[in-house]
């Protein structure tokens, strides 16, 4: 990929979707026939994933940005469905089905902090202390 350009090429988790956007059409291209519905659905799938992310970086709301981040996320679980379903259809190995699931798993997990990280917006703890005195009233 070319030098970052825009804030939302500069994370991580949308450089680590674009690559298994590049994986997941490599792949695809051997699935045909019957395999044709799961293959059109994963390839749908894998670009949801950095289309959201960018989408959402671009969010200046907090509740926005989470917003299109847990649809990226739900789309990369949706990736990890799908591959369940092309492995139990012998329409994919092993091999290429835990690289993928491999993946996916890191991209779930750098989504989830995000989300959490931008939900939570944390101050340190004031206690604040009035001391009455009845000089004050008098």
């Amino acid at each position: 990929m070319a030098e970052p350009t825009f804030d939302h090429e500069r994370l991580d988790v949308y450089r680590l979707s674009i690559d298994y956007v590049a994986f997941s059409f490599l792949n695809a291209k051997r699935l045909g026939g019957i395999n044709r519905h799961a293959r059109d659905q994963w390839l749908r799938a894998a670009q949801s994933i950095p289309l959201n992310i960018a989408e959402g970086n671009g969010k200046q709301s907090l509740k926005d940005k989470n917003r299109f981040f847990e649809i990226a996320r739900g789309s990369a679980l949706e990736c990890a469905a799908i591959h369940d379903v092309l492995r139990v259809c012998d329409a994919i190995d092993d091999e290429l089905n835990c690289r993928g699931k491999s993946d996916l798993k890191r991209i779930v997990s750098m989504l989830t902090r995000l989300i959490q990280r931008t939900q939570t917006v944390s101050e340190d703890r004031i206690e604040y202390e009035y001391e009455y005195s009845d000089a004050e009233y008098e």
